[in-house]
């Protein structure tokens, strides 16, 4: 098994389609088939399904690719570090980031990346942060910015910020109870939250158990947009981090209140596999999304009612 038919099995898997993943490698269809039937005849393995939807690999297939994508993942790191030497930053990085990231500085350190280092392809992947872990740990992401655990993790592990979570509601809205607000006070209201899929939620249900209340939400929605969007139009109020929320917040439709009892924090930590040392590429996106989140995070804390 050579460098390029790793790369062509991953291609043909990551696409599910020989036309794309030709495309995507610059090669014509006929050579991609042809590297492919020698991988097969060499591992003595069926790798994939054909129909007239694509290709699903099989469970060979899918083993093999759980294999190589750290292999390549090194490759690349490699390829870099030694592009590091001779002074220029290159090669690709994967990256997985929780949405409340992604909708507070993506857009910003992407603008920001792009501009330092245009030799370098980026690949940004949404998701929960149970998700990213197990990504992170099979070598399918080079890191990952996450919702910090309160259990071990086998990762390794660096905290970037910790944020305060608070009370959102409609700016049009009166806020149904005294300030200042406690988790109590909130109970009462027409809560809606994340579901317990959701790092977000686990945060809340810890410090909910800790001072004996049930949340029980009405409304559970995993899209923090749209649950924005519902609290921005309505009467129902959320728990959240404030950076989530911090486009409601600078356009004024949302208004944002401190819960002093007890004071609720989520930590954003980024993660990586401790065998797989970061390449200087993925160095420098962490760099740069740190400092755009620490400017976030201080620029929405002062909209918060009630707050620091």
């Amino acid at each position: 098994m050579d460098l390029r038919q790793m790369q062509y099995f991953v291609s043909l898997y990551e696409e599910g389609n020989v036309t794309r993943a030709a495309r995507r490698l610059n090669v014509v269809q006929p050579a991609l088939s042809m590297q492919l039937s020698k991988l097969e005849a060499e591992l003595g393995q069926k790798l994939f399904e054909r129909s007239r939807q694509g290709m699903a690999p099989t469970a060979a297939g899918r083993i093999l690719f759980r294999h190589l994508i750290p292999i390549l993942r090194d490759i690349s790191a490699a390829k870099q570090e030694m592009a590091r030497l001779g002074g220029e930053i290159s090669g690709q990085i994967a990256i997985g980031l929780i949405t409340s990231v992604t909708q507070s500085v993506l857009s910003r350190s992407l603008a920001t990346f792009a501009a330092r280092h245009p030799n370098v392809e980026v690949n940004v992947a949404e998701g929960y942060t149970a998700t990213f872990m197990d990504w992170v740990a099979s070598g399918q992401l080079d890191f990952a910015i996450i919702n910090q655990p309160r259990k071990r993790i086998g990762l390794a592990s660096e905290p970037i910020l910790d944020e305060e979570m608070v009370l959102v509601t409609s700016a049009a809205a009166q806020l149904p109870v005294p300030a200042p607000v406690t988790l109590r006070d909130v109970v009462k209201l027409k809560l809606v939250v994340p579901s317990k899929r959701h790092g977000l939620r686990q945060v809340l249900d810890q410090h909910a158990e800790a001072e004996g209340v049930d949340l029980s939400p009405r409304f559970e929605v995993d899209a923090l947009i749209p649950l924005a969007e519902l609290v921005a139009a309505t009467d129902w109020v959320t728990i959240l981090p404030a950076i989530t929320v911090h486009r409601g917040l600078n356009d004024g439709r949302l208004r944002a209140y401190s819960i002093v009892e007890p004071r609720m924090v989520r930590t954003l930590a980024w993660v990586h596999h401790p065998r797989h040392p970061l390449s200087p590429a993925a160095s420098k996106f962490i760099e740069i999304m740190t400092a755009n989140l620490v400017q976030a995070e201080a620029e929405v804390a002062a909209k918060v009612l009630g707050g620091r």
